[in-house]
């Protein structure tokens, strides 16, 4: 009795374990047990499965993917839209996460991997994406509620924090010099909407357009953002050295790193928006030294 109640117990855990999950780009994906040897091929995607203390299923994240520390030793697999197949296949992962890239998916799929695309674009799907990473790696619904809860809490507490200023300030968000724009219905234009301030870029082009560089210039916003690497050589734009930001010096080039935090809509969110709010302190607004962002 005890033998046939062992092998029944058995049975049942296994048709547990096995569970059946739609990815963002609708592809059905089944797991039969939960995945060991995990390709992360999108930076925020490394940082969840981290966040939720699985970072050491990873065997292989895309070049991007830096934070946190630990993943700089992993092998690193081209990009997303690029990954390196032999590498992939040389590291034989039961799963392989990535965001909207077609291409790349139903190639990795033709070889017979498993492949799950999951991309956060508002701050809702940040949820999701949480919710759906806890579900395959079988860690607890709760942790995953209490990492999203903790994030609420913060974007909250700074946007209250910060004082209301009246005429609101245009501000221009780019992404990259292509130029491609955060738009209002992004997760960043949600942020910048949190924090006060008038997103130049109509909600009509969608979450991270590309725009005509018209747009800018007639907009004439109050504060540029952008990284870095794009911020050389403003003044050759046509018809930027005429705006009243670049005239005024009112540009925010955020480093690598910064960057890195305001880009990418993962667990590090509250500190991506603090790093904006800090950007605006320069410009009428004040940051509570109070106010911690873990």
């Amino acid at each position: 009795m005890k033998l046939i109640l062992f092998f029944l117990g058995i049975l049942f855990s296994t048709s547990v374990m096995a569970i059946e999950l739609v990815d963002d780009r609708g592809v059905l994906v089944k797991f039969d047990h939960p995945p060991q040897r995990i390709i992360s091929l999108l930076p925020s995607i490394t940082e969840f499965v981290c966040v939720l203390g699985q970072c050491d299923r990873l065997v292989g994240v895309d070049m991007f993917s830096n934070y946190p520390l630990s993943v700089q030793a992993l092998r690193t697999l081209g990009s997303g839209l690029e990954p390196n197949i032999e590498k992939i296949i040389a590291l034989k992962p039961d799963l392989i996460l990535m965001g909207m890239s077609p291409r790349a998916a139903e190639h990795l799929r033709s070889l017979g991997l498993k492949v799950f695309s999951l991309e956060a674009r508002k701050y809702q799907d940040v949820q999701r994406v949480l919710e759906k990473l806890a579900l395959i790696l079988r860690v607890p619904q709760t942790q995953a509620e209490t990492i999203w809860l903790k994030t609420r809490k913060e974007l909250t507490l700074l946007a209250e924090a910060l004082p209301v200023v009246q005429p609101k300030l245009k501000v221009y968000f780019e992404i990259s010099s292509a130029p491609y724009a955060a738009g209002p219905d992004s997760f960043i234009g949600e942020t910048l909407e949190r924090l006060g301030v008038e997103n130049i870029i109509p909600a009509s082009l969608g979450a991270f357009p590309k725009i005509n560089p018209e747009l800018v210039v007639r907009s004439n916003p109050d504060v540029i953002m952008l990284s870095d690497k794009n911020v050389l050589n403003l003044n050759d734009r046509p018809g930027w050295s005429g705006m009243k930001a670049v005239r005024e010096g009112r540009v925010c080039n955020f480093a690598e790193s910064e960057s890195d935090l305001i880009v990418r809509a993962g667990p590090r969110l509250a500190e991506g928006a603090k790093t904006i709010a800090q950007c605006l302190a320069k410009y009428g607004y004040s940051v509570p030294v109070e106010l911690k962002i873990q």
